[in-house]
Parts: C-alpha cells; structure tokens; sequence
C-alpha cells in the first residue's frame, strides 16, 4: 500500500543556549504536559549525494518500539516557514524499505535508479519534547529538539523548536512564532536538519545569490545557519552583509526597514539568537512569506 503525501507545513526556529529553558517556562505553555522522546535517525544517500543535490531526504527513525520511513521533498518558504511534501510509514526493521520508495513519484523515471545505491549517510540523535497547544482555533505540535548532528566525522549541536500545523491555518504559525519570541531568544532558521548534516560531512555551506528582499533574507537566514555549525567569521559576516543590502533596499515600507535596523543592531550585539533579533527576523519574515523556493 502506498503510502500517503500529506503536505508539512511548519515553522523551524533556532534556539540560544538557554532558549530550551526559557521555552519549557514560557507561559503560554503553563498547565500543558509535554510528550518526551529520544528519537535516532539515519539518513540516506547515494555516495555522490544524489538526493542532496535533489533537495530530497530519506530517513529511518527509531521512536519507542518502532521504526518509521520517511521522505520529504524541497519545500517552500523562508523566514523559517516550509511547506513541503512528506511521505511517512512504518516499517519492519532498520532497512530500508525500497519497494516503498520506488511507488512514491520522487523515485519515478530515471530517478529510480539512485535506490539501490543508497545508503546511511549522517546521523541525528536527539530528545524531542512536544506540545500540542490550539492557538487561534488551530491545533499546533510545538517540538524541541535537543541533540546532536553525526556526519562525515563531525558532529554539531541541536537547540531548535518546530511549529507543525496540523489543523487550521498556517497564519497560525507566525503568531504563536511571534508570541514565543517575546521570551525565548530565538531566531528563524531555514536549514533542516539533513541540509545541515550534508553541509557538515563537506565542510562547504553553499548559500544561494540573492536580488530581492525575500532572497536576501533568505540568504542572511542560511548563513547564520552555516555559522552555527561551521562557526566561521565569513559566515556571520555575509549574514550582516545581506542585512545591510536590504537596509538600503527602496521598496520596503517603514516598519519593514525597522525591522531590518533591529537585526542588524541585534546581531552585532550578540551572534547568538536573541530576544531582539528573533521577534524583528519573525516580523519581517512574515512579510516576505511563501516567496521563497528553499534548498
């Protein structure tokens, strides 16, 4: 039986180091039991990368007493929102389930070829706490995820929470996003886990050029991104200097070019996410949402 494609829709942020503690004590969360896991997963390549380079991911995950097969496809976005397509199904062991790739339509016609040669390629090990909190009459699954990235020999950590609509509208998103950064420093992040890892194993963060304000965003967002995990100057570099072309960008409304000055003050205070920097990168974000066609 085929699996079915229902459509994900979320909001990825990145946390500081004490943003998991300031989270769990958010008030918004006040009287909600959160739902722990420790969740292992192994991704899957070819050794030239052909899913990678693709945008599609291929994931075993170990959760309590049963192992999970999933696939998603590029999505988009920006600003931390994604819509993308996945494909999730439980299967019998930790092998993958080739039969079921070969049924979805990313694995049709020549691309079919790339599931013999796939094969483990990185690893992400963490504890996810979840929450499922109806805001704004939509139900929303707030998970934190606390752990580790284990690709080509290097490893790096993950503080991040996910806002996964799954029912209502994706407006939603933005504002519980909203209502949570005026606690939690945070900021939005649009790299997902297996883009990090395969960045992380090559060592190389390939960010994309950009010409208008959603793909400069775009463009800063990915490299604090990059910088979290590679921890390279360059990196916080070119994030300032996308900021500083959309400060000079003539379109954007006033507010809009508040919220730009507010992150790039922000980010020179602190190159961690923060307070300021979250709730201004949110606002601003939200403008430019569904703009962005994401790696």
């Amino acid at each position: 039986m085929k699996p079915s494609a229902p459509t994900e829709i979320e909001l990825k942020l990145a946390l500081a180091p004490d943003g998991p503690a300031a989270l769990c004590q958010h008030p918004l969360l006040e009287g909600l039991t959160p739902q722990r896991q420790t969740l292992i997963n192994t991704y899957f390549d070819t050794p030239q990368g052909a899913l990678a380079q693709a945008h599609i991911a291929v994931r075993l995950r170990q959760v309590d007493d049963q192992v999970l097969q999933t696939v998603k496809t590029a999505g988009h976005g920006g600003g931390g929102f994604s819509q993308r397509q996945e494909w999730e199904w439980p299967v019998a062991s930790l092998a993958l389930d080739t039969q079921g790739l070969a049924e979805l339509p990313p694995f049709q016609g020549e691309a079919s070829q790339v599931i013999s040669a796939l094969a483990p390629r990185l690893n992400t090990d963490f504890v996810r706490q979840s929450w499922q909190v109806v805001w704004q009459e939509s139900h929303i699954e707030l998970a934190l995820d606390q752990g580790e990235i284990h690709s080509g020999g290097y490893q790096a950590t993950i503080c991040e929470a996910e806002l996964e609509l799954k029912k209502g509208e994706p407006e939603a998103l933005w504002s519980l996003a909203l209502a949570l950064a005026e606690h939690v420093p945070l900021r939005p992040s649009d790299s997902s886990k297996a883009a990090r890892g395969n960045a992380l194993a090559a060592q190389h963060w390939p960010l994309p050029e950009a010409t208008t304000p959603a793909q400069w965003m775009y463009r800063a967002t990915l490299a604090l991104d990059a910088y979290h995990d590679s921890h390279s100057a360059e990196h916080l570099a070119i994030a300032q200097t996308a900021l500083a072309t959309l400060s000079a960008e003539p379109s954007l409304t006033d507010e809009a070019h508040d919220d730009i000055e507010t992150m790039h003050h922000a980010l020179e205070i602190s190159n961690q996410p923060n307070v300021a920097y979250g709730q201004a990168a949110l606002a601003f974000a939200h403008r430019l949402a569904y703009q962005t066609a994401l790696r």
